[in-house]
């Protein structure tokens, strides 16, 4: 059961992850890619109806990870609140920049939440490519599972690492791959032909970054690392060939391979201890009890189904391009 539920929380967060991945890269390469209010306008439409629909993993993977692992939730929130905080409050931002900004008819107020929309879009990328770098890297846990320090050196310590900047790096990376693919899948025109076009740039350059960060480490995250720059290579083939459905498909697989690896590297370890190997949590040692696994079981048997059929049927509806030239 425990192994169970540590793959349903992995699941969930490459859910997350993946979905959410090209809702920041569109957020972030709107207001770029988009010369004029109607173009803008196109690209932030092809995320409109599903961007919260996505966002509803992420709380299904904490609410997965707070149920079945108590211990590894309290460990991870609490050595990294002010970062998550950072996170909640631009994703906060976000919804309110994409749903506020056709509620005023003027300009300057669109053009207000397109740049709070890129800058909420690349602050929550950045910071959660940060966050699951150092909860993949460890932090520093005592016997108990609690994590030790005080003030700005335990809050902000494990955020000024080079494996945080280089997870940052990647997950802005990520997203615009993701995000200027998915562009040139749903859209027509101008913005189509430049997203394809930004494609190719940034998947060659998550790809050198990926390469380098697995060369760093070494280990196995090396050849997960040459796995998720060759996916970054066949990104930008396809995208520089118009064949953007692979182009899309490619990049999602790397951020899926990448997530994977992060959660899965030191298994059965799930957060290991910088101060003390043997003070890492594992599996069974952050597990709730079976009981608990058992009745949450049951809940997620009758509510996932329907959630996973509920979002599929969204895509399908609104599976069509959104135009970004002007139709007379």
């Amino acid at each position: 059961m425990e192994i169970l539920w540590f793959a349903l929380a992995i699941l969930c967060w490459v859910l997350f992850f993946a979905l959410e991945g090209f809702d920041f890269g569109v957020g972030m390469l709107a207001p770029v890619l988009g010369r004029d209010d109607h173009e803008r306008g196109a690209a932030i439409r092809t995320v409109g109806p599903v961007w919260d629909g996505n966002e509803v993993w992420l709380v299904a993977a904490i609410g997965v990870t707070f149920a079945a692992f108590p211990d590894w939730y309290a460990a991870l929130l609490s050595g990294l609140y002010l970062p998550m905080v950072l996170v909640l409050l631009a994703l906060a931002a976000r919804g309110v920049a994409i749903e506020f900004r056709g509620k005023v008819d003027t300009p300057a107020w669109r053009r207000r939440c397109e740049i709070t929309l890129a800058v909420s879009s690349f602050l929550t990328a950045g910071l959660f490519g940060a966050v699951v770098a150092v909860a993949t890297t460890g932090l520093a846990l005592d016997p108990g599972g609690a994590v030790v320090g005080t003030g700005l050196e335990r809050t902000l310590g494990p955020l000024l690492s080079w494996p945080a900047l280089a997870g940052a790096v990647l997950g802005v990376l990520a997203a615009l791959v993701q995000g200027a693919t998915f562009l040139g899948l749903r859209t027509t025109g101008p913005v189509r032909v430049r997203a394809r076009r930004t494609a190719v740039g940034s998947a060659v350059a998550a790809g050198v970054v990926a390469a380098g960060v697995g060369v760093a480490v070494g280990g196995t995250t090396m050849l997960f690392a040459v796995v998720v720059a060759l996916l970054a290579v066949v990104t930008a083939v396809a995208a520089a060939s118009g064949y953007e459905g692979a182009a899309f498909a490619a990049a999602t697989l790397g951020v899926v391979g990448a997530v994977v690896a992060a959660f899965t590297a030191h298994v059965p370890v799930v957060l290991p201890s910088t101060l003390d190997p043997a003070a890492s949590l594992t599996i069974s040692g952050a597990a709730a009890s079976p009981y608990a696994l058992t009745v949450i079981t049951v809940g997620a048997v009758l509510i996932l189904p329907g959630v996973v059929a509920y979002q599929a049927f969204s895509y399908w509806v609104f599976r069509r391009r959104v135009a970004s030239e002007r139709v007379a």
